[in-house]
């Protein structure tokens, strides 16, 4: 059994294939099939409040190569979600019509705290331990999503409209990181030795980077002395240098920015990387819609 899920991102649109395992009542699942596309519709829906015709395009082939994938590949079910820059878009209705039509896939924009429960549908709750205290940071191209665990659980989050390309295209508003400062105060300075969960494509690098070996946290000295490496060498030597993908070498660097920046007002002093994201959730989001 097969399971596909897609995520449409302000930075890139991911297409998961994964193979569902059962054994008894464990069910779980194995990456089969990974594929990214950099569309970065992003730069769009931030500054003009709209997807253009040339990436509307782009986005539409690009659900068509999807579609036929997993047809090959037998898909028995699958979820699309878009995020932060569909929710943007003005004309977002005309992008997701346009698919449905076109590449025959159900094109669902997703809001801030709905895109924040399928990233939490990794079930990652479940490898806390229970007596510490948590805040989550999933950053993406157009948003941050936080939440603080305690005792295993969710007991508050928030999506800001503060992201890694959105900061590249200088549309982050200094009042939402005003108000995200003080919704991270309110809710962590209760909690003393809070640790952090970072999730995103920016965090996994940037761990890949820190060389730590898997399970390990990430110190917040280690991470600032990544960002200031990474800051030391210009957007080319990125590339040719440290070997960084194009589409990832600009926008890795507002991403540690975030991090840090969350971090430190949350007075976290270490945050766990484990290597999920968005493709994960709808995948665990379809297994407890069809086998749970």
């Amino acid at each position: 059994m097969r399971y596909g899920a897609i995520d449409i991102g302000s930075n890139a649109v991911r297409l998961l294939i994964a193979d569902i395992i059962q054994k008894g009542q464990d069910i779980t699942f194995k990456k089969n099939t990974l594929i990214r596309v950099p569309l970065r519709l992003g730069d769009d829906a931030f500054l003009d409040k709209k997807i253009s015709p040339a990436k509307m395009e782009d986005l539409v082939k690009t659900m068509k190569g999807f579609r036929l994938l997993m047809d090959v590949y037998r898909v028995e079910d699958y979820m699309a979600c878009a995020t932060s820059a569909m929710r943007e878009a003005k004309n977002g209705a005309d992008v997701v019509s346009r698919v449905r039509t076109e590449a025959d896939i159900d094109l669902e924009i997703v809001e801030g705290q709905k895109e924040a429960n399928i990233i939490y549908s990794t079930h990652i709750a479940e490898n806390l331990e229970h007596n510490k205290n948590y805040l989550y940071i999933d950053v993406g191209g157009g948003s941050t999503e936080l939440s603080v665990f305690t005792e295993g659980r969710v007991e508050v989050s928030r999506s800001f409209p503060i992201g890694t390309v959105r900061m590249l295209d200088n549309a982050d508003e200094p009042e939402t990181w005003d108000e995200m400062k003080e919704w991270i105060k309110d809710h962590t300075r209760k909690y003393k030795h809070m640790l952090g969960i970072g999730t995103g494509g920016n965090i996994n690098k940037l761990f890949r980077l820190s060389e730590e070996k898997d399970g390990k946290p990430l110190s917040i000295g280690k991470l600032n002395d990544i960002y200031l490496h990474l800051r030391s060498h210009s957007l080319k030597e990125r590339i040719s240098v440290l070997g960084l993908n194009q589409d990832r070498a600009d926008v890795i660097i507002p991403a540690c920015e975030i991090y840090l920046t969350v971090m430190k007002w949350a007075s976290v002093r270490q945050i766990f990387v484990p290597r999920v994201g968005m493709v994960d959730g709808i995948i665990e989001t379809l297994i407890d819609k069809n086998l749970r």
